[in-house]
């Protein structure tokens, strides 16, 4: 879009011996390990949801709390799912579709949403992503969002930097990593992303406090990307998510040097906790000067 971005990223392949962890992280974990297992089950999981959602019909239904569940989510959770626990067994694992594994009381954890977006892929409108993230006390440090109808893939590498992933998307072969960024904002002429389901009087209300340029509409966890890309300034969510639709989105646009904060406060939005809901939070560049609530 001809967007001024700030600076340039890590190579992907250039990670391997790079001590770039944080200080108080998971000295033990393999990031190296961890970003090649992340991408190559997302790429998995996303092909067989592809293979569902080109078929004639697939069964919807209602869980608990009414939102709707398909084949697909529960056919990826279990590649995702079981792909992670084999390669990572002392690592907790939060995930949407396993109810049991809400109960934990955890800080640092792998979660996921093996289907981001199940309204957008019931409605066949492509906007839905396979979410895949570590979360280290209590911050979301790696992350990976593919997009498999859009065949759009985002993901950090061992050192938590962001990139787009540009090619086949060969799940045992890395193709070209394109480092992500986000752009130097205009105050003056914002580029704004909302939800495509879940827009209200609310979330319209907030976004009319700042000079907005341009509006788009986006489903799932692309709004994150949207924004690490430089492609949106700003995503402000006033309704209801849970961390497993944030946190690989929140990771990706950590890296590409976005933050996340709480609607109410502005402080960092955190992770593990209780029930694993989230509060209202903005998404956004940097120098996007804040509205209060």
């Amino acid at each position: 879009m001809g967007r001024d971005h700030k600076g340039s990223g890590f190579n992907i392949n250039d990670a391997a011996g790079r001590d770039a962890r944080p200080a108080g992280r998971s000295r033990s974990l393999d990031y190296d390990k961890l970003s090649a297992v992340m991408r190559s089950l997302a790429i998995k999981a996303g092909a067989r949801i592809m293979e569902i959602y080109e078929a004639d019909d697939f069964e919807v239904r209602a869980k608990a709390d009414d939102s709707p569940v398909t084949e697909a989510d529960l056919a990826a959770d279990g590649i995702i799912s079981a792909g992670l626990r084999a390669a990572f067994p002392e690592f907790p694992l939060v995930t949407e579709e396993q109810a049991t594994t809400h109960e934990q009381s955890v800080d640092t954890f792998l979660i996921v949403d093996p289907l981001d977006g199940t309204k957008e892929f019931v409605h066949r409108r492509g906007d839905f992503t396979v979410n895949i993230a570590l979360v280290e006390n209590g911050e979301p440090s790696r992350g990976v969002v593919y997009a498999p109808a859009k065949k759009r893939m985002f993901l950090t590498d061992a050192t938590g930097a962001a990139f787009e992933e540009i090619g086949d998307l060969d799940p045992e072969m890395p193709g070209e990593m394109r480092p992500i960024r986000v752009a130097q904002s205009n105050n003056d002429a914002l580029l704004v992303v909302a939800s495509k389901s879940h827009r209200d009087a609310a979330t319209d209300a907030y976004i009319g406090k700042y000079a907005v340029a341009d509006m788009r509409s986006a489903g799932s966890s692309l709004k994150f990307c949207l924004v690490a890309t430089g492609e949106a300034d700003l995503y402000p969510r006033v309704g209801r998510t849970m961390e497993w639709d944030t946190a690989a989105g929140h990771a990706v646009l950590r890296g590409a040097g976005g933050r996340v904060v709480r609607f109410d406060d502005h402080a960092p939005l955190r992770y593990g906790k209780p029930g694993f809901a989230n509060p209202f939070f903005i998404a956004h560049a940097p120098d996007v000067q804040l509205r209060t609530a």
